[in-house]
Parts: structure tokens; sequence; C-alpha cells
């Protein structure tokens, strides 16, 4: 990974860090998530159908709105290099085509001697209305080790 610049080390993250992104959540990205993955629930994908369900129109699968909160993890949070261990989400609302949602994580607790820290997360829509709420357990990224030149290894 010359030249790969990591997330933060377990080391350099503290209890109330945060981060977050915003997206708008988009036809397109309904429709490719249905397509790669075959989960074609009518909620999903047919207008009349989800019109006279308990959510009154079509809504977007919790896993994109889950997806938001890894690309936090992924890319700020500790960032490049995280695993992820666990998760648990709560799925509070619902997210439609269109919604504006912002994935928010905060470390909630660093266990260096595990290598792990616990993370909250939580979305919102443009509106301020929670749709996800959830807790994470990732490994970040390791220290890089530096050769005798003084280049990651």
């Amino acid at each position: 990974m010359a030249g790969a610049v990591l997330g933060k080390t377990v080391d350099e993250l503290a209890a109330g860090d945060r981060a977050a992104i915003t997206k708008i959540v988009t036809e397109t990205d309904i429709h490719l998530y249905v397509g790669m993955t075959g989960d074609l629930n009518p909620l999903y994908v047919d207008e009349s159908y989800a019109a006279h369900s308990r959510y009154g129109g079509r809504i977007a699968p919790g896993i994109l709105t889950a997806g938001l909160v890894l690309a936090v993890i992924s890319t700020r949070l500790p960032g490049a290099g995280t695993i992820l261990e666990q998760q648990r989400f709560h799925f509070t609302a619902p997210v439609r085509p269109g919604d504006a949602i912002t994935a928010f994580v905060e470390v909630a607790e660093v266990m260096p001697s595990r290598g792990r820290a616990r993370l909250r997360a939580t979305c919102k829509n443009q509106d301020g209305t929670v749709v996800l709420d959830g807790e994470l357990v990732v490994l970040p990224p390791p220290r890089v080790r530096q050769q005798e030149t003084g280049r990651p290894r």
C-alpha cells in the first residue's frame, strides 16, 4: 500500500471524536442495490404496492442507510483501513427516494488493549428525523511500521 493514507489508529482516537457525511438517496441508488442483490422487495420497486403499505409509498432499503454509516467509518472516522467487526442498527423511520440523509458517527469508547473502538451511529433525514440508530465495533487501521529507509511497509 505504498502511498496509501490510512485512518486514525486506536491510539489516535478519543471518545467524542465525530464525523459525518450527507447523501441524497436517489432512484439510481435504489435500482443499483436491487440489481446487485436481487432484493426485489415491492416496497422498493413497486409504487402501487408501496402506496398501500404502512409507509404510504416507496422506501429505500435500510441497508443503503446503513451503508452511509459504513462510508463514514471507512473514509472519515477512523478512516481508510478500518475493519467492521460488529454492528447493530435500529431503523426508526423510512428513507424515501430523494431524502438527504446525514450519517453521524461518534467514538463512544476506545479499547486500546483490544485494538478496537466502539462507535455510536445516527442517521437523520433533511427534516431532522432519526432514521437509523446504532452501534458498531471497529478495528481501526494498525500503525504503519517503518522500514529502515523510513518508508511505510
